[in-house]
């Protein structure tokens, strides 16, 4: 889940010949050629199977592609350059087929200090990362200066090879089971027929499409820019790719921050699940918030009231379709996810997003004609047809890719009617069946944390999105970690982000120093 997206909305490979590249002290943890670490301390006999992808040579460029290129344009404005890096589709079979992946640098000009690369993710999963190194860079101030900014899009997404599925929908994973169990079997159908197409169109990808192979990816950047180590900021999905990282390549990382820590044990296919309580204590925050607004947005005057006129969209368009302008048409699948998705934060805008988007979907509710904003507009075209088609099949991709299993079609109605009376918003969303349910078996086992890592956990005590139990998870499992806890607040993504300076400053002197804290620190909302 990633940046604004984020709040509306879980590695790498051996080092290149001792006789060509950087050499390393640390040792994988399998007989894996995909991540095995060579010795340097005599000459190889036979070349490594992954050298001639570490010993390629990055053939710089600009990062503008067009006239309407604005995220190119201002990339390059910044001094940026962009690459495009070959990898192998199939790490164990380096050999074949290649992909290529495209990344950006925004290169430290602090030359006395310089630390590195810092290889930027911002979520997702199939968030695209080109433009970090310029919406971090503010963020950072003078500790950007110390590093090679790395902003990478991860396999098959943005300007890497490219996937796409071929629906005509952008909500594959985040959709609601519905209001009955007939609703709930047109789920399933939808379900069934979108991995079946997926299997259609990119089955000979699919076993490759994973968290991974893109931890892998980026051990390859890091080979290729002759560096010995990385350093990570990762939001959201963006930790667990970061936590992978470190398990296949140990003594691979030098700085480290996760921010809205995703714990293996919490990244499920059902990618919501157990995030009930903290969306339904979140909805009621923002509609307290709202009661008090009554005046500004007129959706009641208590809490009560407010979730009265949510419960009366919900019931709406269960009974018929909303109509939102004359071209989109919302049902009780896709609206529980839109409503949702402006939870992810407790800044006053955000929460003013929410109440502008509710009031209209009241007059909706109500069978009154109603125009949405451009904001809204982009979100359902993106949401409701093929324009969110490519972003869908990559995320989907990916999470099954990881950890498919199959649970049995009743089990997520079961889960959906014990959630729904607690839950009635959240819950037969986070439980539905999903496209994994009938995807092939991923082709690695899940990873599992076995490791420590000196890492500096971000999380708010709220965020409805990753849980702080998640962060408490691999912070146990780390004790070489810090946890930087904010208080009070439900907000996902913290740096850089949610303007508080207590964060910013705490993750910036880490950068800055490599030093964590003495204990695991707080700041307030």
């Amino acid at each position: 889940m990633a940046t604004s997206r984020r709040s509306t909305s879980l590695l790498a490979l051996a080092v290149v010949l001792a006789a060509t590249a950087t050499t390393t002290t640390a040792t994988a943890s399998t007989t894996d050629p995909a991540t095995t670490t060579a010795t340097p301390t005599a000459p190889a006999t036979a070349p490594h199977p992954l050298a001639r992808f570490h010993n390629q040579r990055i053939d710089w460029h600009a990062c503008t592609l067009g006239a309407d290129d604005g995220v190119g344009r201002a990339l390059d404005a910044a001094g940026a350059r962009c690459a495009d890096i070959t990898v192998p589709l199939n790490y164990a079979e380096p050999d074949g087929r290649t992909l290529t992946v495209a990344f950006s640098r925004l290169k430290a000009t602090d030359t006395a200090h310089r630390v590195g690369p810092l290889l930027l993710n911002d979520g997702g999963p199939a968030g695209p990362g080109l433009q970090m190194p310029l919406t971090k860079s503010g963020a950072m101030g003078e500790v950007a200066h110390r590093f090679d900014l790395i902003g990478m899009d991860p396999r098959f997404v943005g300007r890497s090879t490219p996937l796409d599925c071929g629906w005509d929908l952008g909500s594959a994973l985040l959709r609601s089971a519905g209001a009955d169990r007939a609703a709930y079997r047109e789920e399933v159908a939808l379900a069934r027929d979108l991995a079946e197409r997926c299997e259609r169109t990119n089955g000979d990808v699919l076993p490759y499409v994973t968290t991974r192979n893109t931890a892998r990816d980026m051990d390859v950047i890091r080979a290729a820019l002759r560096e010995d180590t990385l350093s990570y900021l990762g939001y959201s999905y963006g930790s667990y790719l970061g936590e992978v990282y470190t398990q296949l390549f140990p003594g691979r990382t030098d700085r480290m921050v996760l921010d809205g820590v995703n714990s293996p044990e919490h990244y499920t296919q059902t990618l919501l699940r157990g995030t009930e309580a903290a969306n339904q204590a979140a909805l009621h925050v923002w509609a307290s918030w709202a009661a008090e607004r009554h005046d500004t947005y007129s959706l009641g005057r208590t809490r009560s009231e407010v979730l009265a006129t949510v419960e009366h969209i919900l019931d709406a368009a269960a009974q018929q379709p909303l109509r939102i302008g004359t071209t989109h048409v919302l049902d009780e699948h896709v609206l529980p996810a839109l409503l949702i998705g402006g939870l992810g934060s407790d800044l006053e805008a955000r929460r003013a997003d929410l109440a502008t988007t509710v009031r209209l979907l009241a007059r909706a509710a109500d069978r009154q004609p109603v125009e949405p904003s451009e904001a809204l507009s982009g979100q359902l075209e993106f949401l409701l047809t093929a324009t969110g088609s490519a972003s869908s099949s990559q995320m989907t991709a990916i999470v099954c890719g990881d950890v498919a299993e199959r649970r049995g079609v009743g089990s997520y109605w079961r889960a959906v009617e014990r959630s729904r009376e607690r839950y009635p918003l959240p819950g037969p969303l986070a439980n539905n069946i999903t496209p994994c349910e009938f995807w092939n078996h991923p082709t690695e086992a899940p990873t599992v944390l076995d490791n420590d890592v000196p890492a500096l956990l971000v999380n708010a005590t709220g965020d409805p999105r990753t849980l702080y139990a998640g962060a408490e998870v691999v912070r146990d499992q780390w004790p070489s970690s810090r946890l930087l806890t904010v208080e009070g607040s439900r907000q996902h993504g913290l740096y850089g982000e949610y303007g508080n300076a207590c964060v910013d400053q705490q993750v910036n002197t880490y950068l800055r120093t490599a030093r964590l804290p003495t204990d695991d620190p707080t700041c307030e909302a």
